[in-house]
């Protein structure tokens, strides 16, 4: 494997906490940055892939996009892990429910993603299709979900190599294996997860269900907003314990 010196796409001299949040989006990192954190400053653009470090609570985090799909994602993971030495990363994300448990608005917690991807098989021979995350990182997102009485759904999530609206989602989900209960269906989570756990790094996803093949329901800009915070929150909370 070639591994260069400095990273390739984060800055070589960026200054990055041992604690990452990692929304998909990073226009939603610089909201994050401008709007929750104390002193954050832009540590990397490169390919307008925006990294901002500022403080939480006194915790030093850092904010950094992950762009979409499991490749982009992994990329910027091991780099956060090879190159700066990040302990913790948090996925804060968008997802679509297939299942009537999670409604619109509210957030499903990762325990362990499914993809039929050949992600993992291509990054290190990992030829199983689900990976656990982080139970220490789970444990405190629910903790800090119950004290602040958020509805958390905790259970299984899949990676699906396209975007789920624009396919046959049904035919995809009746592939999986029926032992499997599947509350909602996004792009990074399980690439995330599986570099930071060959890597020796805590990770979990969270997303906030933003569309649900059971409903018609479609969040007002400010309803989105309002319940992204919510999680945004949740995630600041939990990632500095």
């Amino acid at each position: 494997m070639f591994v260069g010196e400095n990273p390739i796409h984060i800055e070589a001299n960026a200054d990055i906490a041992e604690v990452v949040l990692m929304p998909g989006d990073p226009l939603r990192a610089k909201y994050i940055a401008e709007n929750f954190l104390e002193d954050a400053k832009l540590v990397t653009s490169i390919r307008n892939m925006f990294g901002y470090t500022g403080y939480y609570k006194d915790t030093k985090v850092t904010v950094m996009g992950s762009g979409m799909g499991m490749p982009s994602a992994g990329i910027y993971v091991f780099e956060l892990i090879h190159y700066f030495h990040v302990k913790k990363i948090l996925r804060i994300g968008t997802c679509g429910a297939v299942s009537k448990e999670a409604l619109i608005g509210e957030i499903i917690l990762a325990s362990e993603v499914y993809s039929e991807s050949n992600f993992a098989y291509t990054y290190n021979g990992y030829d199983k299709h689900v990976v656990k995350s982080s139970e220490s990182l789970n444990k405190a997102i629910m903790d800090v979900a119950n004290v602040k009485n958020l509805r958390l759904h905790v259970g299984m999530m899949t990676t699906m190599d396209v975007f789920g609206p624009y396919v046959d989602c049904d035919k995809i989900l009746g592939r999986i294996p029926k032992e499997y209960t599947i509350l909602g269906e996004e792009m990074e989570a399980f690439g995330l997860v599986h570099v930071a756990n060959s890597n020796n790094c805590e990770a979990t996803a969270m997303a906030t269900v933003v569309d649900s093949k059971f409903s018609d329901v479609v969040l007002t800009p400010e309803m989105r907003e309002k319940n992204l915070n919510d999680m945004i929150l949740l995630g600041l909370e939990a990632i500095i314990k």
